[in-house]
């Protein structure tokens, strides 16, 4: 199932990317461009590393401008 429409990534792509220890939606959005788009994924990449990090918190990295 796609996640991600505007870059065509599915929930495999980012099972992988976290395998590979991605921990945030912004460390996914690095590596493949997921969330950059429309946003409309945003919710469901929040999702995805929140089960998979087991803890609710900071998921999406904060940048300071």
């Amino acid at each position: 199932m796609f996640v991600c429409i505007c870059r065509g990534v599915t929930e495999d792509d980012v099972n992988g990317y976290l395998d590979e220890g991605a921990s945030s939606v912004d460390a996914i959005g690095d590596r493949c461009g997921a969330g950059e788009g429309c946003g409309t994924c945003l919710d469901r990449l929040d999702e995805m590393v929140c089960e998979r990090a087991a803890t609710c918190g900071l998921r999406r990295a904060v940048t300071a401008a």
